[in-house]
């Protein structure tokens, strides 16, 4: 395996039977949202869910992003912790980007209401893969002769949404003169 500098996501559905207080709160403060602000979608009353207001109305699509303030406190208060996924030390992971997807509602039932927050990671170094196991480092460790790793297992959610593979440069005399020399991670020359 190659070394590489990756971005992980993570997507969260959150529905009506997730337990946790955040989930509750983020639940609730969106649907209430999408109550109000589907209105300007269906003045007539004629559409009970989302994906009848999309059909109808293209601009429906817009309340991904308008009912993201409505939970946005909510995903501040996480400090930047993914809250359903750790590492092999039970260490939440930490993410610099979150998205807020509504994936469906319905006007009258609530039950019906589904949304994910979709929180992608700052660029990590992908040491090796074994097994279901990926061996990370925070950040862009390719120089370091040192630094801390930690173990995370592939799961349902999970996505390497930017990949690149690392090389190493290294100096060699040819001819009299130092050149600089393209190896890839096995030291094979290019």
């Amino acid at each position: 395996m190659n070394k590489a500098l990756i971005k992980l996501a993570y997507k969260q559905v959150i529905d009506n039977t997730s337990t946790g207080d955040f989930e509750k709160n983020v639940f609730n403060a969106s649907y209430q949202e999408f109550l109000f602000k589907s209105q300007a979608y269906n003045m007539e009353g004629k559409f009970k869910t989302f994906s009848e207001l999309k059909a109808n109305d293209g601009r429906a699509n817009s309340l991904h992003y308008k009912l993201s303030f409505a939970v946005g406190n909510f995903i501040n208060r996480l400090n930047n912790r993914i809250p359903v996924l750790t590492d092999n030390a039970d260490n939440n992971l930490v993410f610099e980007v979150p998205k807020f997807e509504l994936i469906e509602s319905d006007l009258t039932d609530k039950t019906k209401h589904l949304v994910a927050i979709n929180y992608c990671t700052g660029v990590l170094t992908l040491l090796d893969v074994i097994g279901e196991y990926m061996i990370l480092a925070t950040g862009d460790v390719a120089d370091s002769e040192t630094f801390e790793s930690f173990t995370l297992k592939m799961q349902p959610g999970l996505s390497v949404v930017f990949y690149h593979e690392l090389i190493n440069l290294q100096m060699a005399e040819v001819n009299g003169h130092d050149t600089l020399l393209k190896y890839n991670i096995k030291g094979n020359a290019l």
